[in-house]
Order: structure tokens, then sequence, then C-alpha cells
């Protein structure tokens, strides 16, 4: 199952890594512990910690997206991804360990990460956020600066007018 999920996540990513390896591995273990092989709606969910070349694997494989409101940006920078089964509420977050100094690289690397023991590749503990809302319709505000629309809950007031982020300038002391 590995190197077909494995090549799945390289034709949508676009090059073989070590950073989809990971992620390629981190869905593994999400199929095998959540029970859900690709997600058509919401029903599982992923929070990404990172921006790295993994997440394309949980696109690719899981069916968590961004657009679809599943695949959701939390950018502390680690390589954790926190896993969700909506009708379960089961989940768990899986994190890399560092690569061990003079371990294996390239080709051998990603065999590893695909197949070693889970334990040397990841840490598994509890999710460390909640599971966020299903995604849901906001209304469009029109920015009383720009003129463009933007979601209800990314606009500001400021000086009376509803502006959005680009356009609203933070009230700033220095510090």
């Amino acid at each position: 199952m590995s190197r077909e999920l494995f090549e799945k996540a390289v034709a949508f990513h676009g090059h073989v890594c070590g950073g989809i390896a990971l992620g390629v591995r981190a869905c593994m273990e999400a199929i095998d512990r959540l029970g859900i092989r690709f997600s058509e709606d919401e029903d599982l969910v992923c929070v990404t910690e990172n921006d790295a070349c993994g997440v394309d694997a949980v696109q690719a494989i899981l069916g968590c997206t961004m657009g679809k409101g599943n695949l959701i940006y939390y950018g502390t920078g680690k390589m954790a991804f926190n896993f969700y089964n909506r009708k379960s509420n089961e989940s768990f977050r899986l994190i890399a360990k560092p690569k061990k100094p003079g371990g294996p690289k390239g080709q051998a690397y990603i065999d590893f990460v695909l197949t070693g023991p889970l334990e040397e590749i990841f840490t598994v503990t509890q999710t460390r956020y909640p599971l966020p809302e299903p995604a849901r319709s906001l209304a469009t505000v029109t920015c009383q600066i720009c003129g463009e629309g933007a979601p209800e809950t990314k606009m500001r007031l400021q000086d009376g007018k509803t502006v959005c982020l680009e356009c609203f300038q933070d009230y700033n002391r220095g510090w």
C-alpha cells in the first residue's frame, strides 16, 4: 500500500522527497487508526502544523483540502499532523522525530519512512487542538476602502468603516 500511495502523492506534489514520504506515512497511519481512506466531505479532518511537502500527501491521499474545510493550517512550523474522525470522535497527533545524524539519506530515508517502525519516525500523542467546527457559509462583506469583498469573519471596524484585513491599519504603540 505504501508504494501506491507514495506514487499518488508524488504525482500530485511534483517530485520525490523525504517530506512527501513523511506525509504519506502520516496518511497511512490515519487510514489505519481512523478507518477513512478518503474524505468525500468533512468526515476526516487534518490540522497541519506545517505548510511543507507532506501536506500535499494529505490532500492527494486523504482528500483533506482547505477549500472543503477539512484541512486547517495552524503554523507552528512543526512536522505535525492532527487527525480527527468526526463520526467516531477519534483523534490523534503525529509529530515527526528529528533525523538521526548519520541516518539514511535520499531513497534509503524515503524507504525507511514508508516501511520502518512508526515509533522511530513519529511520536504519537493526543491532539493538541479541539476538533474544528464544520465549514459554514459566511456572508461576504464589501470593504469600504478598497471595495473588495471578504467573509464577515475577516473584516474589521476602523474609524466607523468596515474594512478588510489588507486595508485595516492596526493600532500599535511600538511593542
